[in-house]
Parts: structure tokens; C-alpha cells; sequence
């Protein structure tokens, strides 16, 4: 090396020298390294930290080595203003070839007493440690500086839940969300201490990054706990929900249950009736009132009174469902009972409406229809009547009103045949 090559070389090595020692000392001064100096560790991060920690001891040898070969260097090259051959040639092996001595302790494997390093081997091997220690350390300083402030948070609302269930009835053992929200409490205090004590079993290295901190927390168990905190706290808010509105809902349902048992009573009363008016007719029996709805409402409402809205939540959304199908059923009954009247109805207003008709077309006096009409009206408005005579007997009327009342509306020609059945 000629005397310009050399200053160049020294001005390098001493700009990366003063590089170094500002990261070295960062690192040293960095709050992730002094949290994982004092912390008790636990799992993969102590096996880590003290990888890491004789990585950090490596890592000062090979600077102080490093340092001792760059000063020597100066002090050769502070002789003369010009040096001579032999000083460029001794600072040609000095800034070249391997004047970095290093312990075994501080080279990769550690197995040799000492060996020896060019100082830009010296650098390359620094710069190894260094990626690797900071990993380390900055990867563990993020996970502490997420995840315990959001569990603290987490816990905070689970404290608010807790306060909120236990002012509802919710509590532990009498309640599934009371043991949801202690098994909760358990769970979140064991989250925060393996975070603690193993912050690296928390974290998802980024695939293909090699930048030290390649990555993110792995907040799944937190998320997992905070989704179940969620669900039963919308379960305390629908019991809550309840003890705002559980009298209006009693209130609901009593009318509800009413109305069917109004809806039942008349059924039977209607029963009674067809028996006695219509002949020859299945009629339907009639339910009595549901009782085992009453037995439980009554134990609705003395949940109520108590203060057991936990009980009462799911027994007035299952009471009112029940109460909607008793009505349904009581209207139905209802129908079925009165088909046979609503059939005589129908059979008497078509036959008046004949009977209007043939009236319009000035027929009233016809003897056949005065007959058959009179049948037909004596066995509707008999009692019992007999429903299929009956319809039989408005057929028969409708047919003869076909037929006198063709020839008045067409002539012989396009007489058309008898109409069977059906209103005018």
C-alpha cells in the first residue's frame, strides 16, 4: 500500500470504528436489553437471552480487539510524515491481513484458545453479532410494549363485566357466563404473566425478512379471550336488557295467553253449537287452557320479583314463542270447529242469491222453484241440518233455475246445458 491507500484505509476503518461504538452503546443503553437483564425468564426467551447475552460479551471483546489493531495501526502510521517502505509495508499487514487477535470465547464456535481476524473480517463478524443480538432484544421489547398494556386494558373491562353481572344475578356457579368470566379472569392472568416472563413465544417472525424485529406480536390468544369477553358481555346486556323490560313482557304475555284461552273457550262454545245444528259432520274437540304455560309464567314472575333475571332472560324469550304457537293454535281450533257453520252460511247465501236472481227475471212464481227452493230452505235453517242434503237440495235449485231461465236469456238454438253448481 502506497501512503495515500493507507490514510484512506485509517480515515474507513476509523469512521466504522466510531460507528460501532455508537451502535454498541445503543444496544447497551436500548430498554429492551435492561428489561431482559433484570427479568425473570422462562421458555424460549431465556434460552435466547443467553444466547444473545454472550453474543452482546462476544460482540465488546471483538470491538476492544478491534480497537487495539486500529491503534496500533495509527501509532506505525504517526512516525513520520513520509513513511518509509519498511512502515508501509508493516502497515500494509497491519490494515490487510490478520492482525485481530480474539479469544475463543468470542469467535463463532469458541472451541480455539484464540484466532485471528483481518479487520474487515473483524467488521463483517461485529456486524453478525450485532443483527443478532438486536434482534433479539428488539423483538422482545415489542412484545412487551403491546400485549400487557392491551391485556391490562382487556382486564380492565373484564373487571367492568364482572361488576355488571354480579348486579344482575350473574355470578359464578349459578350462571354459565359467571364461570366464563372467571375462567376469563384465570386466563388473562396467565396470559400476562407468560408474556412477561416468554415474550419471544409470543411473536411471528416475518417470512424472508432479515431487518432485526422481522415481524409482529402473536395476539391470537389475547383475541381469542377478548372475543369471548365480548360474547358474554352482550349476554349480561340482554339480561340487563331484560330487567328494564321483564314487567312489560309479563304484562305481553298474560295478554297473549288470555286471548287463547278466550280463543279455546269460544271454540268449545262454538262446538257446542255445531253438535246442535249440523247433523252428520265430524266436529273437532276442543284443548283445554295450558296450564303448563301458567305454572310457568307464575314462576316467571317470581323470578322477576327476586331479582333472578339471569333465570328469567331465556324463560320469558321461551315463554313468549310458546304463548305465540297456544294462540295460533287456539285460533286454528277456533277454524276447524267453525267450518260447518261457515258452510251452511255459504250454502244459504247462494241460495238466496238465486233465488234474488230469479226474482230480477221475474220467475219468483215458477212452482218448480218455489218447491225446490223451499226444500232446500227447510233443511238449511232446520236444526240439525244435515249438510250434505242441504248442498244436494242448492244444487237441485241452482240446476232448475238454469234451465227456466236459458230460453228467457237465449233462444232454442244456443240453449246451453244446466250450469253445475257455483254462485249466479
Amino acid at each position: 500500500m502506497d501512503r495515500d491507500e493507507v490514510d484512506r484505509a485509517l480515515a474507513r476503518l476509523g469512521a466504522e470504528h466510531e460507528a460501532i461504538e455508537t451502535s454498541l452503546l445503543e444496544l447497551l443503553d436500548h430498554a429492551g436489553r435492561r428489561l431482559l437483564e433484570g427479568a425473570e425468564l422462562t421458555g424460549v426467551t431465556r434460552e435466547r437471552w443467553a444466547a444473545t447475552d454472550a453474543d452482546i460479551a462476544a460482540l465488546w471483546s471483538c470491538f476492544d480487539a478491534y480497537a487495539a489493531a486500529l491503534e496500533r495501526a495509527r501509532a506505525i502510521r504517526s512516525r513520520r510524515r513520509w513513511p518509509t517502505r519498511e512502515d508501509l509495508a508493516e502497515l500494509t499487514e497491519q490494515l490487510r491481513g490478520p492482525s485481530v487477535t480474539v479469544a475463543g470465547g468470542a469467535t463463532a464456535g469458541g472451541s480455539l484458545l484464540a484466532e485471528q481476524f483481518t479487520l474487515e473480517a473483524m467488521v463483517s463478524r461485529m456486524n453478525v453479532l450485532y443483527a443478532r443480538s438486536l434482534d433479539m432484544v428488539v423483538t422482545a421489547d415489542a412484545v412487551w410494549s403491546t400485549l400487557p398494556a392491551r391485556i391490562d386494558l382487556l382486564a380492565a373491562e373484564l373487571r367492568r363485566t364482572r361488576s355488571l353481572a354480579r348486579s344482575v344475578g350473574v355470578r359464578p356457579g349459578e350462571h354459565p357466563a359467571g364461570d366464563r368470566l372467571d375462567s376469563l379472569t384465570e386466563d388473562l392472568t396467565m396470559l400476562r404473566a407468560q408474556v412477561i416472563s416468554d415474550p419471544l413465544a409470543f411473536w411471528a417472525p416475518a417470512s424472508g425478512s432479515s431487518a432485526p424485529g422481522g415481524g409482529r406480536s402473536d395476539t391470537s390468544r389475547y383475541d381469542r379471550a377478548a372475543r369471548a369477553l365480548e360474547d358474554v358481555r352482550r349476554e349480561i346486556e340482554a339480561v340487563l336488557a331484560v330487567r328494564q323490560d321483564a314487567e312489560a313482557r309479563l304484562i305481553g304475555l298474560r295478554d297473549v295467553l288470555s286471548r287463547a284461552d278466550r280463543t279455546l273457550a269460544e271454540a268449545r262454545l262454538a262446538r257446542g253449537e255445531v253438535l246442535a245444528k249440523i247433523a252428520a259432520s265430524e266436529v273437532p274437540a276442543v284443548s283445554g287452557p295450558p296450564t303448563a304455560l301458567q305454572e310457568r309464567l307464575a314462576a316467571a314472575a317470581e323470578y322477576r320479583r327476586r331479582s333472578q333475571w339471569h333465570r328469567l332472560s331465556p324463560l320469558l324469550e321461551s315463554l313468549e314463542e310458546q304463548a305465540e304457537n297456544e294462540l295460533e293454535r287456539a285460533r286454528a281450533s277456533l277454524t276447524a270447529v267453525t267450518a260447518p257453520l261457515a258452510v251452511r252460511a255459504e250454502l244459504r247465501g247462494r241460495l238466496d242469491a238465486y233465488r234474488a236472481k230469479v226474482a230480477r227475471h221475474g220467475m219468483a212464481e215458477d212452482p218448480v222453484l218455489i218447491e225446490r227452493y223451499d226444500i232446500a230452505r227447510r233443511m238449511l235453517w232446520s236444526a240439525p241440518c244435515d249438510l250434505r242434503a242441504a248442498e244436494q237440495a242448492v244444487l237441485r235449485y241452482q240446476q232448475a233455475t238454469a234451465e227456466v231461465l236459458v230460453p228467457r236469456q237465449s233462444g232454442p238454438a244456443d240453449r246451453e246445458p244446466p250450469h253445475d253448481g257455483g254462485r249466479p
